[in-house]
């Protein structure tokens, strides 16, 4: 099968297209035939080997893929062989066949598409937990979203406003911004031309914000954390700007506040019930018309570096899809 490889860490240009062996479905596995890949900004720090978990060279990226059940493993009981499925891998995604464990699988919902499915699991998974299991986010609670047009981020547009959340969006442009007040966010903020500390304090009368969902990090971090109100919550999601922030610590003290770590991979792993049960409810969430993924950009396998490209210089909105058929 035809797969991208990383064969020494670098940049995505440095990665190549080979044939390789098919993968195997072992015990509580499926293999699929992938139709299309979600590239997430994990799979640029993973090229890199700059991220959490350091994967040894030579393998194939990319974590969430949608596509038909070819073969199921022993103790595979929720799926079987034609099933449309979205899943996420743990690496591989970026071939056209990947095996994937079963918990962490789900039927595509109708009328979703192949293209479509292929960028739900991360993003949408990643900001189901943050919000219902991380900061337990409550309906009339507010939240501010950073990096909101996203694809981590307009998931959590979306998902904040399915729980009854008011939602202050913040992007670098208009044009990102009017994207996140199409997915349903309340009050926008544009932190290229604002102050963001500042807006925050006039949109919510002096009070700060409940949540702070955070993929960004770098210089927002400080106005954002100092931005919460008494007892917030800040969600650290990750790092787009490619800077760790230093949080100070007198302002949890003064606030109460709580910064809340979300790795929602490890998570899943740790709690598959519990998993299960979010992959279900965002299911639902889908089939009912409160959520609708999107996808801005979709890139034939060849065309791998442009891809790359709409993550790295920071432009996509939505989700930015590979193509394996």
């Amino acid at each position: 099968m035809r797969a991208l490889v990383c064969k020494e860490y670098g940049p995505p240009e440095s990665l190549l297209i080979e044939e390789i062996d098919d993968p195997v479905a072992g015990d509580g596995q499926i293999l699929i035939q992938v139709a299309a890949a979600g590239i997430n900004f994990p799979d640029v720090l993973s090229i890199a080997g700059k991220y959490q978990v350091k994967t040894p060279t030579p393998f194939v990226p990319g974590n969430e893929a949608a596509g038909t059940v070819l073969s199921v493993g022993a103790g595979v009981t929720r799926y079987a062989v034609g099933d449309q499925v979205i899943v996420n891998s743990k690496g591989g995604a970026f071939a056209e066949k990947v095996v994937a464990d079963q918990n962490f699988t789900m039927h595509l919902p109708a009328g979703l598409g192949f293209e479509l499915g292929a960028g739900f699991t991360v993003t949408y998974g990643t900001s189901y937990h943050a919000l219902k299991q991380s900061a337990e986010l409550l309906a009339g609670e507010t939240i501010l979203v950073l990096g909101a047009a996203g694809g981590v981020g307009i998931s959590a547009v979306e998902i904040a406003k399915s729980m009854g959340a008011r939602v202050i969006a913040a992007a670098s442009s208009d044009e990102k911004l009017e994207f996140a007040r199409e997915s349903g966010a309340d009050e926008l903020i544009n932190y290229s031309t604002q102050d963001l500390k500042d807006t925050v304090r006039e949109l919510t009368g002096g009070d700060g914000v409940d949540v702070v969902y955070d993929p960004v990090g770098g210089e927002l971090a400080d106005a954002a954390f100092r931005a919460l109100a008494w007892h917030g919550r800040y969600l650290v999601i990750g790092f787009a700007s490619g800077d760790i922030p230093k949080f100070q610590a007198n302002i949890a003290l003064l606030k109460e506040a709580s910064v809340v770590g979300v790795w929602w991979g490890t998570w899943a792993a740790k709690n598959p019930r519990l998993q299960i049960q979010n992959m279900k409810e965002l299911g639902d969430l889908i089939r009912k018309g409160a959520l609708t993924p999107r996808v801005t950009e979709s890139y034939r396998l060849e065309d791998f570096k442009e891809a790359f490209e709409a993550i790295t210089s920071r432009r996509a909105r939505g989700k930015v899809i590979l193509r394996m058929q």
